[in-house]
């Protein structure tokens, strides 16, 4: 800026630099944001999850298959929209005949397929959260533990990672590692606290507090000297029916 003020202006000899821009600050275009410099292209998503883009493969949500999708193409990423939602983001390769995964998208899938989380390309690298990856390790012992995991891993999608981390956490601090205990956990945090106690009117109050008293009931099954409860006949229904009202 001191140069600007010193300096004359090269067409203007005699004034300076800073004098110019000044004068021409008023018809400046105001600074609208960040530009956002992309390619953008058409593409297809094949039934693998996956689109083809400058001789790599790139995945997407599983819900993005069969419909046509946008490719935006950054310097550094890749983002591919589908009726302007986000279907899929990854840094972008520079290689040739690469694919690049994304497990989370392939979740859904596993519900269908819970043993493509052992043997599935998307995961053979996956590695998850400190406590996930422990309950995927101790449930990989289980008949059923490939299942249980995609039940667990399917409550990202809702409830989000760092909830379900928790829960997995809170599941082996106390010793047990199973879905149904982890989304049990998970259900109760999504409960609301409880409401506030709302104080009673003195004039709802109670001023005989009622007695549970047993006893009365045995009145009802007295018998007399004959050996037949005093609830039969006339006299006997009358009583028992005073009985009863006072109950």
């Amino acid at each position: 800026m001191p140069n600007a003020k010193a300096r004359r202006h090269p067409e203007q000899g005699e004034r300076t630099i800073w004098d110019v821009f000044e004068e021409e600050r008023a018809s400046f275009i105001p600074y609208a944001g960040r530009f956002d410099g992309y390619h953008c292209i058409p593409a297809s998503v094949s039934k693998t999850c996956t689109l083809r883009f400058d001789n790599n493969k790139y995945s997407v949500l599983s819900s993005a298959v069969g419909r046509p999708v946008e490719i935006h193409a950054y310097a550094d990423r890749i983002v591919i929209r589908q009726d302007g939602a986000v279907v899929g983001e990854h840094a972008r390769s520079f290689g040739r005949n690469e694919v690049v995964y994304d497990p989370w998208h392939y979740v859904p899938v596993l519900a269908r397929k819970p043993n493509g989380l052992r043997n599935g390309a998307p995961f053979r690298e996956w590695v998850l959260p400190s406590a996930m990856e422990k309950v995927r390790r101790k449930l990989g012992a289980a008949d059923d533990g490939d299942r249980q995991m995609v039940s667990i891993l399917t409550c990202v999608l809702t409830d989000g990672l760092s909830a379900v981390e928790s829960a997995c956490q809170e599941a082996l601090e106390h010793g047990v590692c199973s879905a149904a205990v982890i989304l049990n956990i998970l259900a109760r945090s999504r409960d609301p606290a409880a409401g506030t106690i709302l104080s009673i009117p003195q004039a709802l109050t109670l001023a005989h507090e009622p007695v549970a008293d047993c006893a009365r009931y045995d009145s009802l099954r007295r018998t007399n000297s004959h050996g037949t409860h005093r609830g039969t006949g006339t006299d006997g229904s009358a009583e028992a029916l005073r009985n009863a009202q006072r109950l």
